[in-house]
């Protein structure tokens, strides 16, 4: 009776050729060294080879998504946000560029537009070298005879401008204005381009454009130096003076 195989003890070659053991394992060949320091260059081998699969790891992590799909929407974005801004800006800058010289602010021209004055078809260009008072809808224009007053004393023309249904010819006439110093904007032209909210004093040169641009804030105006830059150069044709009157209602 074989007393080691009941103790489970295990029964290897103890030869110098590999052989197999008992349990039909593969032949090995283990050799162990005298001197463990002499295992120290297997060691660092493997844990220069464990930091190369951990760089790996982290370098497919960073580069992988640039390689995929991951970074095609991305980019996408980004290129169509460029080119949404650069067309808002080129949009921006050509708008202001091709902006018709005829907007509601000193620098620019009058607008090309026949109004009424006194009742005759003329257009807005002939006014040149005056000031355009513009009433807009329920002014009570305090200090229309104030400005009326301006005017006479810059020996330039003044004309009351309104809208159908302004009653601009009345308030000229308590101004102490004539009838052909009322204007009406038939078309709406004056008053779509400066947008009065109060009586507004548009100060027109002698070429048609427009000098300055001054609404009431309820202080009176202050345009009497600025009326006598309208008033032509000694030589010229002149400009009637107008009469100062009550303030309009």
């Amino acid at each position: 009776m074989n007393v080691a195989a009941h103790a489970g003890e295990m029964r290897v070659n103890i030869g110098g050729d590999p052989g197999r053991d008992d349990y039909g394992l593969p032949p090995v060949d283990i050799e162990v060294p005298d001197d463990a320091r002499e295992l120290d260059r297997d060691v660092q081998a493997y844990r220069r080879e464990l930091r190369a699969l951990r760089w790996r790891g982290r370098t497919r992590w960073l580069v992988g998504p640039l390689g995929r799909d991951g970074m095609v929407l991305p980019l996408l974005a980004g290129c169509l946000a460029l080119t949404l801004l650069a067309g808002t800006l080129l949009t921006v800058f050509s708008g202001e560029q091709m902006t018709p010289p005829s907007l509601g602010r000193a620098g620019y021209r009058l607008p090309n537009a026949v109004v009424q004055v006194g009742g005759t078809p003329a257009q807005l260009s002939s006014l040149s070298g005056s000031v355009l008072a513009l009433v807009p809808p329920s002014c009570r224009c305090r200090d229309l005879g104030q400005l009326a007053a301006e005017a006479n004393t810059a020996g330039v023309q003044l004309y009351i401008v309104g809208t159908p249904g302004v009653p601009f010819a009345d308030m000229a006439r308590r101004a102490g204005l004539a009838a052909t110093n009322a204007v009406e904007d038939t078309q709406g032209v004056l008053s779509d381009t400066y947008h009065p909210v109060t009586l507004t004093a548009v100060l027109v040169d002698t070429d048609g454009s427009v000098t300055e641009v001054a609404s009431d804030r309820g202080k009176g105006f202050q345009l009497t130096a600025a009326m006598h830059s309208l008033v032509p150069h000694p030589g010229g044709t002149g400009t009637a003076s107008v009469a100062a009157g009550p303030a309009g209602g």
